[in-house]
């Protein structure tokens, strides 16, 4: 298990031997992105360069052409050096340096830029990187993760069973693969409480100037006790005592330090769909104590990963949602490609439920080519799932396996 081998690092690794652009990899804090970084160059030359370490940043802060002159760039030419920047967006001015390191330098090395923010949440100086760069959302390991083979080339593989130890632990220990590989409760405790206060004591408080850290982590807790449910802000404000468009600003902050993931209701009105009351999600769904949020967040999760990975391999424009209409029918998720739907999703925890009734209705109302009813403890079933062109149920081992 400790050897498991990312899909994300053949998919960089293709994209080295394709195209000059950088590689921008980002995702939450010990997810993975170093581990993942340093196995994509381990055949090659590599050096790895953390801007919360303080020898490299005096190193970074000496300029470009120090850093190169110390990396001996201009003897890599026949070997080039994989250069990996981690953190470097906490530089006020790191675009306009990486982008003069990219322009000056690219033909002598190839660069990975990584970190556990969205890397234009809360800088945003500096000169434009378009067209330098492709970016890779890393998230935690997923059930087709745990299968061996490369990914799929195309939005779905083969149908493989996954062990069945292997998703039980996926779904009780989460997809992050410290706790994940390790299944032991003393250890996932301990690694919790430290990855919350990372997040709320060190990354907040260093990224934002927001200072009421106690109320803030007030609010991620609200968060993770609603999770699929459907937000009310104000709601949320009176809890905590603050303005609404604080509570607003402090859910994009959460959002873009990778605790939490927004979806939205569809529409294919923009505005109305910006307006109507968002769901929230959490990147880690074991923080969920309630086992019915934790299955739907956990679905949830496997979909959001599947839009931004065939998003970032370039299969098309995909993004989540749920659809809800006046008559209040509601299926718990809508997958659009190229802002038109395609996949709807509903989820139950334990079989026995008929087929909804609103899958079948909206599956006909908005014509999606594939909607399934979801079931959690379900065994797995050696089928293809989008060989149904008609509503079914069916095992979520069976239908997750299938993505990504």
């Amino acid at each position: 298990m400790v050897g498991m081998k990312r899909h994300y690092a053949a998919i960089i690794r293709e994209h080295f031997a394709r195209h000059r652009q950088m590689a921008f990899i980002t995702g939450p804090r010990q997810v993975g992105k170093t581990t993942l970084s340093m196995a994509i160059a381990r055949a090659a030359n590599t050096r790895y360069l953390n801007w919360d370490d303080f020898e490299d940043r005096d190193l970074l802060l000496a300029g470009a052409a120090s850093l190169a002159e110390h990396l001996a760039l201009d003897q890599a030419r026949e070997q080039p050096l994989v250069v990996v920047f981690d953190e470097i967006h906490k530089y006020a001015k790191w675009k306009q340096y990486i982008k003069g390191f990219y322009d000056r330098y690219k033909d002598q090395c190839s660069i990975i830029v990584t970190g556990s923010a969205r890397l234009d949440s809360f800088r945003k100086g500096g000169d434009s990187l378009m067209g330098r760069y492709f970016h890779y959302r890393l998230h935690p390991f997923s059930v087709a993760e745990l299968l061996s083979g490369p990914p799929p080339d195309r939005e779905h593989g083969g149908q493989r069973k996954p062990r069945e130890r292997d998703f039980r632990a996926l779904l009780q220990w989460g997809g992050f693969p410290d706790p994940f590989i390790k299944r032991d409760p003393r250890f996932y405790n301990r690694w919790s409480r430290l990855r919350g206060q990372q997040l709320i004591r060190e990354d907040i408080r260093e990224m934002t100037k927001v200072q009421e850290l106690d109320q803030l982590e007030m609010l991620a807790l609200l968060l993770s006790e609603q999770a699929g449910r459907l937000v009310s802000y104000a709601s949320l404000a009176k809890k905590i005592r603050v303005s609404v468009d604080t509570v607003r600003r402090w859910v994009l902050v959460l959002e873009a330090l990778y605790y939490c993931f927004t979806v939205r209701p569809w529409s294919k009105n923009i505005t109305r769909s910006i307006l109507k009351e968002p769901k929230y999600f959490l990147w880690d769904w074991s923080q969920c104590r309630d086992e019915g949020s934790r299955c739907e967040n956990f679905v949830a999760s496997h979909l959001f990963k599947a839009a931004h990975f065939w998003t970032d391999t370039g299969l098309g424009d995909y993004s989540l949602h749920y659809v809800r209409d006046k008559e209040k029918r509601e299926v718990d998720f809508l997958v659009t490609r190229n802002r038109e739907p395609w996949m709807l999703v509903e989820v139950k925890k334990s079989s026995g439920a008929p087929l909804s009734r609103s899958l079948r209705h909206f599956s006909k109302a908005l014509k999606v080519p594939h909607a399934f009813q979801a079931v959690v403890d379900d065994a797995f079933v050696d089928v293809d799932a989008f060989s149904y062109k008609a509503p079914v149920i069916i095992p979520a081992r069976t239908l997750l396996s299938q993505l990504c």
